[in-house]
């Protein structure tokens, strides 16, 4: 019998059989109490299976989205409240898989399933609190819609969200409820969005829904295909009616209502134009390309320049790795240009195939979240953006997002100390001085009561100009992918000297900007196009420093 035609066969007496009932129970290993989380389930043929509550106050949320739909690429879940959830099953073996945001260990339990009715307890152990050190966490990409978010927040551990609630992708349409992109296939089954207001919405004392948000993601100029990429608005007051482009005055509108640009991915092909004209606030050092499942977007517009040794999986395929390090050579040169930007991440859950706040980044507020101290370290910096290790370092006692000044420019030592803690004992910490490794921690780690593996290390740099200081840990996973953590910047300025880019990366930008006029010539109008002259105008104003070095 040829191997399609065993398959076929059991997969005829499979549904022949009857379906037993499977229910679960999550709870925290700890205190017992119920736990809200996410839970896959997976059958012998790698069927992904959806699970429903079985509590009569209890709620599910299946998530199967994937826009872009890529061959071996998926992301199917269930977020189920803190109530039993039940499945019926055909007799087999099952896995079954638990997790719960970044700060518990997930849980992976097989289950065999004959005719007796299956009850199951998950218990979730916490590895680690960030609240308890004053760390709240946020993620500034966000499509699920407003209503899914209290149960989603509370699964994930994801204590502020920024959901897109107006979205434009055309130069001729103002950000909507219910823009072209939500009319085509299934994307309408949600009916448009709501518009829930500026103010504040809180699920509870740790999590908080930023409500007003706003994408302008252009994709066409007037009637033709012409990308030029997305840029958000993040907690606005107002309703955005302008259309874009041009951005300049949208931007400055939004910095006026008190909110923050986040300039979404490096590689659309206006985003080093956003840089100096529309004076962007966040870069997203893992954004929406970032999944639990497998890296799909290998290819972009904007492909990275030999000079930033990115890895590649062939010719013009990045790997995973490679697009994330393509993404920091980005921003290490805007920082070297003198840019001060600070580090936020994003998933577009709801649009891509990953879970809400799989990519995120924690803010030091203090004992207690209110929005104001968390928009106020977002914007200084006083964070770090995680995929999963955890990361808390300070430079001569500080946290990042400082300026450490001095009047004079001489050879100055900064001392740095880290502690990064990790789900596994494979992680590697690296010290960025001005975009370049100076030093690579060798880790000596201990596994702390609760099961994490912990580093602990004092180290020191030394500038003699201006530059900025960061901190990295990249943990390595069982199949070989990584996870990583990356402070935001301190900022050292001697002598009220600027920093100065590598001639390589200045070029780049110049390069890259004359490209775009080109590109942009007989399609933007001439306001639109006057913007990326400004770009490279002031890319070539940053360019004299760096002659006259």
């Amino acid at each position: 019998m040829s191997r399609f035609a065993l398959v076929c066969c059991l997969i005829q007496m499979t549904s022949s059989l009857s379906a037993t009932e499977f229910q679960g129970v999550i709870d925290d290993a700890e205190t017992g109490r119920p736990l809200v989380a996410r839970v896959y389930l997976i059958d012998e043929m790698g069927q992904e299976l959806f699970v429903e509550s079985a509590g009569e106050n209890g709620s599910a949320i299946v998530y199967q989205e994937q826009w872009v739909p890529m061959p071996g690429i998926s992301e199917k879940h269930t977020t189920v409240s803190a109530h039993p959830f039940r499945a019926d099953l055909k007799p087999g073996t099952y896995r079954l898989i638990v997790e719960k945001g970044k700060e518990y260990f997930p849980a992976e339990i097989m289950l065999t399933i004959e005719e007796k009715p299956v009850e199951q307890t998950i218990r979730l152990k916490r590895w680690i609190n960030l609240a308890e050190r004053g760390w709240y966490c946020g993620e500034t990409h966000i499509h699920r819609r407003f209503e899914e978010l209290p149960l989603l927040m509370q699964a994930e551990g994801l204590n502020v969200g920024f959901p897109v609630s107006y979205w434009t992708t055309s130069s001729v349409e103002a950000p909507s409820l219910n823009p072209a992109i939500l009319q085509r296939g299934n994307r309408s089954r949600f009916g448009p969005r709501q518009d829930h207001g500026a103010e504040p919405v809180w699920i509870d004392r740790d999590h908080v829904i930023l409500p007003r948000n706003t994408e302008y993601e252009i994709f066409n100029i007037g009637e033709k295909r012409h990308t030029q990429g997305a840029i958000f608005l993040l907690n606005h007051q107002s309703v955005f009616t302008d259309k874009a482009p041009p951005i300049a005055d949208i931007a400055r509108q939004a910095h006026e209502e008190g909110a923050l640009l986040d300039l979404d991915k490096h590689s659309w092909p206006w985003s080093m134009m956003l840089v100096p004209v529309a004076k962007i606030d966040l870069f997203e050092l893992s954004n929406n390309h970032v999944w639990r499942t497998k890296f799909g977007f290998k290819s972009q517009q904007i492909m990275p320049a030999d000079w930033m040794n990115v890895e590649m999986e062939s010719p013009g395929q990045m790997t995973e790795w490679g697009w994330l390090n393509y993404g920091w050579e980005v921003y290490y040169t805007l920082l070297n240009c003198g840019f001060h930007i600070a580090p936020t991440a994003g998933t577009a859950s709801g649009v891509h195939p990953v879970p809400l706040g799989y990519s995120r980044v924690y803010v030091h507020t203090g004992e207690q979240l209110s929005v104001d101290s968390f928009m106020d370290g977002l914007q200084q910096g006083r964070s770090f953006v995680t995929t999963g290790p955890m990361l808390f370092v300070t430079v001569e006692n500080t946290q990042s997002g400082t300026v450490l000044k001095s009047e004079k420019q001489k050879k100055q030592t900064f001392e740095i100390d880290v502690q990064s803690l990790s789900q596994r004992q494979s992680v590697t910490m690296q010290v960025i001085v001005n975009g370049q490794v100076v030093e690579t921690i060798d880790p000596h780690p201990i596994q702390t009561d609760d099961g994490a593996w912990k580093i602990d290390a004092t180290t020191t740099v030394t500038l003699d100009d201006s530059g900025w200081i960061a901190v990295r840990s990249i943990g390595k996973q069982p199949d070989g992918r990584k996870r990583f953590a990356h402070t935001a910047p301190w900022y050292v300025e001697m002598a009220g000297r600027p920093v100065t880019p590598r001639q390589e990366q200045i070029e780049w930008l110049i390069e890259l900007m004359e490209e775009q006029i080109e590109r942009n010539r007989d399609v933007l109008s001439p306001e639109a196009l006057a913007e990326f002259e400004q770009a490279l105008k002031a890319y070539q104003k940053i360019q004299e420093r760096v002659v006259g070095k």
